[in-house]
């Protein structure tokens, strides 16, 4: 079988990346730029054909399908910018809802949508919210990679005119650099310093704005390493789980407050999601 030549170019971003580690301590720093090149590289040619398309298709289909108890769709739901318009709407998400007076996130105000159009009962709704690695994507997850992937290219704003929507940030921001539980870790102790790196992942510093528009702006996202779409509710969740927290309870007040923090932070970069990970 003949090797394509973006296979052929990924091995060679592989091998670029595994070279430069393969330094000594003392030329490592000589070689970083080259290394940080080479992995964008390798993940620029993965975003070429995002398995996250699949999620996206299948997420339009279950968005516009009569379901649950009241049999109806979800083109009813209105996620901020009226009921059934999709279009720009999750880049201003987390926002101050009127008719719960409270701030919602998408994920949140997803499952508002679920119990209030169709007619399920939260506990069903939200009973499995991740899927398993190499798993069939849950509806959760890909409703949410449908209305993110409407959002890309439009920039984040995520409003802060209501009060309710400002002490979301400022819980946001407690809880982000909040140190505690076994390790004494908080959000920052990873996200807080310039060039952080585990395996080949880079901890953006998301109390700064450009790192937070590239990390934000990215999220939901495919992992290549777990086949499967992950939403943003999943990687709050996941943080903590590696903090050894207590896990975040899906669309809990906390999680809405963190990305209400991130998302502000984040103002002004442009949606580019479902992204590829690692």
């Amino acid at each position: 079988m003949q090797t394509s030549k973006r296979t052929l170019a990924a091995m060679a971003a592989c091998g670029a990346i595994a070279t430069a580690f393969a330094f000594p301590p003392g030329a490592r720093a000589q070689e970083k730029s080259e290394t940080i090149k080479a992995i964008e590289k390798y993940r620029e040619m993965l975003q070429d054909g995002n398995p996250a398309d699949l999620d996206v298709a299948r997420g339009e289909q279950l968005w516009k399908t009569r379901r649950g108890p009241k049999n109806a769709s979800l083109e009813g739901c209105d996620i901020g910018k009226g009921p059934g318009v999709v279009k720009g709407a999750y880049a201003e998400l987390p926002r101050y809802f009127a008719d719960t007076d409270q701030v919602m996130d998408f994920e949140s105000r997803l499952v508002h949508c679920m119990i209030t159009l169709q007619g399920f009962k939260r506990e069903d709704a939200i009973r499995k919210p991740f899927s398993g690695g190499a798993e069939r994507g849950t509806d959760l997850e890909v409703l949410t990679g449908y209305v993110v992937d409407a959002s890309r290219g439009f920039p984040v704003g995520i409003p802060q005119s209501h009060p309710k929507e400002v002490a979301s940030y400022k819980r946001g921001e407690k809880i982000f650099f909040y140190r505690g539980g076994p390790y004494d870790f908080s959000c920052a102790t990873c996200h807080s310093i310039d060039g952080q790196r585990i395996r080949l992942q880079d901890l953006p510093t998301l109390a700064k704005p450009e790192d937070a528009k590239k990390a934000f702006t990215t999220w939901p996202a495919y992992r290549v390493s777990q086949g499967a779409l992950r939403t943003m509710q999943w990687r709050l969740n996941d943080c903590f789980r590696q903090q050894r927290f207590p896990e975040l309870q899906y669309g809990s007040q906390a999680s809405i407050d963190l990305i209400t923090y991130l998302g502000v932070t984040a103002k002004g970069g442009k949606m580019d999601s479902p992204a590829i990970k690692r």
